[in-house]
């Protein structure tokens, strides 16, 4: 991991008010949530990006959908997250384009066959 500044780490971390949270702890609506929560502090922890990059990334997701009409009311906050991972895992060179389609697909088609209520598990026939 690399060693940031940490008056750098405290302004990025400052930009991230948007967090939907109670007054313990970070809150999520579903499971995913947690999960891309999850993952992009552990990249973050593996030196992948730093904390400033990672702010700027959702601060700039969050801001292009507020240009197209999102009334950001909390519920969408996730998706932005989302969706600043995957550009900075494009831009890392951690992941391409064609690698998230290709997975996304997959996800789709292994929801499409999921019972409701049954975790979704990829399988060799998603990615076909």
């Amino acid at each position: 991991m690399t060693r940031e500044d940490p008056l750098e780490v405290a302004t990025a971390a400052a930009a991230l008010t948007g967090i939907p949270s109670d007054s313990d702890s970070v809150v999520f609506r579903e499971p995913w949530e947690a999960q891309a929560f999850a993952i992009a502090i552990a990249l973050h922890e593996r030196g992948l990006f730093t904390w400033p990059e990672w702010a700027a990334a959702l601060a700039g997701e969050i801001q292009a959908a507020q240009a197209q009409g999102d009334p950001d009311t909390g519920e969408t906050y996730y998706h932005h997250w989302l969706a600043a991972l995957e550009r900075l895992l494009v831009a890392k060179r951690a992941t391409n384009v064609a690698t998230l389609a290709r997975y996304r697909q997959a996800w789709k088609h292994a929801a499409s066959r999921t019972p409701h209520g049954t975790p979704i598990e990829l399988a060799p026939q998603d990615f076909e």
